[in-house]
């Protein structure tokens, strides 16, 4: 039944915008590709990901930076981000030079290691859950967030992102992206309906929400 109204609210509101979208990423979650990064070895993912450090580590000096952090994200996530930049489906002025030099291996040796580090324990500071994780705005054709991102923010298989443990700053920026169509590498343009829907009050009070998210 989860499964269904999922759907639901995830097809019906994009099928105006299916015909003319423009493909969003290259990734075809075949069963060959599932095991490719169900096979990354994390250890070898830790010695590429060395140079990633400087930017996305759970690190005091990285708390006030744009980039996310990237411990405990899903692994199909992460991997797919990467593909995106080297493709061009999410172009990076950083990361589309970065991913352009790795291999699919290399990618999914890197998501490997990053999943399975702790989530950084942000802050305490949720408060009262927003209506809109919980409900959604049927009037608006808004999904609940818990749908896809889970009660608490862990994200779901295959490649839907843990939001808990994330900057809320990053969250937010990221919102604002998919509104104004600036990033654009969700598949059948999902985030990006529901962003143009979210006004930048309810961006603020999700960004907070799950940046405060344990």
């Amino acid at each position: 039944m989860r499964t269904f109204i999922a759907l639901a609210w995830l097809i019906l509101p994009g099928l105006s915008a299916v015909a003319a979208a423009e493909p969003s990423t290259r990734i075809a979650w075949t069963p060959q590709t599932l095991n490719l990064v169900k096979s990354g070895d994390p250890a070898r993912g830790q010695t590429k990901a060395a140079s990633c450090q400087g930017c996305h580590g759970a690190e005091p000096a990285n708390a006030a930076t744009p980039f996310p952090y990237l411990n405990g994200q899903l692994a199909t996530y992460l991997y797919r981000q990467l593909q995106d930049y080297k493709a061009g489906g999410r172009p990076h002025p950083i990361m589309t030079g970065i991913a352009a030099a790795l291999s699919d291996q290399d990618m999914a040796d890197i998501a490997q290691w990053y999943s399975q580090q702790a989530p950084v324990q942000m802050p305490e500071g949720r408060g009262d859950v927003p209506r809109l994780v919980v409900d959604g705005d049927s009037k608006r054709l808004i999904a609940p967030c818990g749908i896809c991102h889970g009660g608490h923010g862990q994200g779901e298989p295959v490649d839907t992102p843990r939001l808990s443990g994330q900057k809320a700053s990053y969250l937010k920026e990221t919102l604002l992206a998919y509104k104004s169509g600036q990033r654009h590498n969700d598949i059948y343009r999902r985030m990006r309906i529901m962003a143009e829907r979210l006004s930048p009050e309810e961006i603020d009070v999700l960004g907070n929400y799950y940046g405060g998210l344990r």
